[in-house]
């Protein structure tokens, strides 16, 4: 193919509003695209409305009794600075930092989260005994969901 028949085919493509272009001639063939050697955009379906009638209460509803249940114990709740997964102690054999009913003061770790490959420690801010762990070692956790209850 002629240099000057790819010359002029990269100048329309630049013209128009097309993204890619590809022409065979005999054994020959020629790809143009705008994206380079790279992937190709991917477009993602936007969410669709759900019909009417039909609630998604389930999640609200769990998620609300989650938080009447912390609610009912008093004390200070030490929630999730960031999202990530919630580990319990420094690695997979070790103790836990801490324990319910464990006395803890100012600085003390409390748990680890793993965000993005950074093991990230969280410590008290407050003293006091560890009245309740609301998360499991290993599950997933969202940013200021409540992972212990101190009094």
């Amino acid at each position: 193919m002629d240099i000057r028949k790819v010359k002029k085919l990269i100048e329309l493509l630049e013209q128009s509003d097309v993204a890619e272009i590809e022409i065979h001639e005999g054994e020959e063939s020629v790809r143009i695209s705008r994206h380079g050697s790279g992937a190709m955009p991917v477009y993602m379906p936007q969410a669709m409305p759900m019909p009417a009638g039909v609630a998604s209460a389930a999640p609200a509803l769990a998620e609300s009794s989650a938080e009447d249940e912390v609610e009912e114990i008093s004390g200070e709740i030490v929630r999730s600075p960031m999202v990530g997964t919630f580990y319990r102690s420094p690695s997979p054999g070790s103790k836990a930092f801490v324990e319910e009913g464990q006395s803890v003061k100012p600085g003390d770790t409390l748990c680890i989260i793993e965000a993005m490959k950074i093991l990230n420690q969280i410590e008290c801010e407050q003293g006091g005994k560890v009245k309740r762990i609301l998360v499991e070692n290993g599950q997933p956790v969202e940013y200021n969901q409540p992972l212990f209850i101190i009094e």
